[in-house]
């Protein structure tokens, strides 16, 4: 018979193997992992005004606070990217076996490979160096009016419309290549 001191080692051992695989790996994968909290997330989604009409689109999706928050609270349709294939399959099992399974979709890519046309809102906790790539795929790719809210890290060369100091986070709204928009009479442009 093992005894007991065996079973506690392996299973420490297996959740030390499993919190270093998905904090320390996901840097293989051009990413670190850190989780956006609560208070952020619903600021973000807040600030956003999400609602049953938008399609959020979450890169670098984590665990799914955002996405499983979107669909959930505000019932909008929610896509969340993923690169690291451990938290795809975990978002794949939330989502299967959550709530509201059909307004979530979860794609496993790079983000940076993924058309972002079809969103009303972006949704980022991403490394500054990241957001700077990341400018000139929103400019292409977001349709007028889309919002896009960032958590920490601002979108270099752009002017956000809101920020909440508390959490953070950084609402902007793209106004499209020619027409840089205000936002309720603020006087703050969207768009570079």
């Amino acid at each position: 018979m093992i005894p007991i001191v065996a079973y506690v080692a392996i299973g420490l051992f297996a959740l030390s193997a499993a919190a270093i695989y998905f904090v320390f790996v996901s840097f293989a994968f051009g990413a670190g992992y850190e989780p956006t909290y609560r208070r952020a997330v619903e600021a973000m989604l807040r600030l956003a005004e999400v609602g049953p009409r938008d399609t959020v689109f979450d890169l670098g999706a984590g665990t799914g606070a955002i996405v499983f928050r979107a669909a959930r609270v505000y019932r909008a349709r929610a896509v969340g990217i993923e690169i690291e294939p451990v938290r795809v399959l975990w978002l794949r099992l939330r989502r299967a076996w959550g709530p509201l399974p059909d307004r979530v979709e979860i794609r496993w890519g790079n983000f940076f490979d993924v058309d972002l046309g079809s969103a009303t809102v972006v949704a980022t906790f991403l490394w500054g160096g990241a957001m700077a790539r990341l400018r000139g795929k929103l400019e292409r790719e977001l349709r007028p009016g889309s919002r896009i809210v960032s958590h920490v890290h601002p979108i270099p060369g752009w002017t956000p419309v809101a920020h909440d100091a508390e959490t953070d986070v950084y609402l902007y709204r793209w106004a499209g290549a020619d027409a840089p928009v205000t936002d309720r009479g603020s006087g703050t442009t969207a768009r570079p």
